[in-house]
């Protein structure tokens, strides 16, 4: 039997928000995706950067202010700077693992950049937060320079745009590696966004959805699985509320119409149903998991987690 092609999207839960979080964190992450392994699967890994990226954005800035001589780092930078870091922490840990349970295999990191529209109507409408809080004079700072600033109750916070990817402009690596049965991380905070300007590519003042490059990264792979793993067992209707209801299955067509009823978060679960909807519109007789990192083996024994399917099994 051929072994089933995954691609496994990572949330903040399984990384931490710090770096010493991060690699206790991704030892736990590591037991989960040999899980997957030893199940003869063959991985490719996404993950989220949303503290990491932050994090590298506050000391950059930072160092501008102690050191003026120091340039920032715009966001793809620090983009690349936290695929790296990420990547290194999972690759370390899960090849540790993976010697552990007498399993020899490559796992290895791509610095992956996502090519994104510059009329993308996600830059006229920048809504997410990054870096640190500010002062009203360091907002001021920001906007003259043409950077977009919000207000919050805690301070000013900048804001960039989070369009949609078009393509992976390292596809082909990542497949002939994903072909030759490596472990493979790659897309890692959706990707560093760069904008093509003839033969050239120029990095974007943006982020994407670590979700959103799931769905694509699956699509692209043509992969037999999406699986989602999150701080949460189940998709929920109801969430949160007295009438809660976990859904074991899900169609595209119902998750569709729950999208219209607003049954899902706008920044938790409705990116992880939008993912799936466009893989499986991509890749019909494939098979989309989203459940918590813990229950990751009891879910591909259809023990727990939502399954979502095109339609019917």
């Amino acid at each position: 039997m051929s072994k089933k092609k995954a691609v496994v999207a990572l949330g903040h839960d399984a990384l931490g928000s710090t770096t010493l979080a991060q690699l206790d964190a991704v030892k736990r992450t590591a037991k989960a995706l040999a899980d997957l392994v030893e199940a003869d699967y063959q991985l490719t890994i996404t993950h989220s950067n949303g503290h990491q990226v932050s994090m590298i954005h506050k000391a950059m800035t930072e160092l501008r202010r102690i050191y003026i001589d120091y340039t920032p780092a715009p966001m793809c930078v620090c983009s690349a700077m936290s695929q790296g870091y990420v990547g290194y922490d999972i690759q370390n840990s899960l090849k540790s693992e993976l010697l552990s349970r007498g399993i020899s295999k490559p796992v290895s990191t791509i610095l992956t950049q996502v090519t994104v529209d510059p009329y993308d109507d996600a830059f006229y409408n920048p809504k997410k937060a990054i870096g640190r809080y500010m002062s009203k004079e360091d907002a001021d700072t920001e906007v003259n320079k043409g950077n977009y600033v919000m207000e919050t109750e805690s301070g000013y916070r900048r804001v960039v745009a989070a369009p949609q990817p078009i393509d992976i402009v390292e596809i082909a690596a990542i497949k002939a590696l994903s072909d030759a049965d490596q472990v493979v991380i790659a897309c890692g905070g959706g990707g560093i966004p760069v904008i093509e300007q003839q033969h050239i590519l120029k990095g974007a003042s943006a982020v994407i959805e670590k979700d959103c490059i799931a769905g694509k990264l699956a699509s692209d792979l043509k992969a037999d699985e999406l699986l989602i793993l999150t701080s949460v067992d189940y998709v929920y209707l109801n969430f949160e509320k007295e009438n809660q209801e976990p859904l074991k299955t899900l169609t595209v067509a119902e998750a569709k119409r729950y999208i219209e009823e607003g049954q899902f978060g706008e920044t938790d679960m409705l990116p992880k149903i939008t993912a799936a909807i466009a893989y499986l519109e991509a890749v019909p007789a494939g098979r989309v998991i989203i459940t918590s990192l813990d229950k990751t083996a009891d879910a591909i024994d259809a023990k727990v987690g939502t399954v979502i399917t095109a339609s019917i099994e």
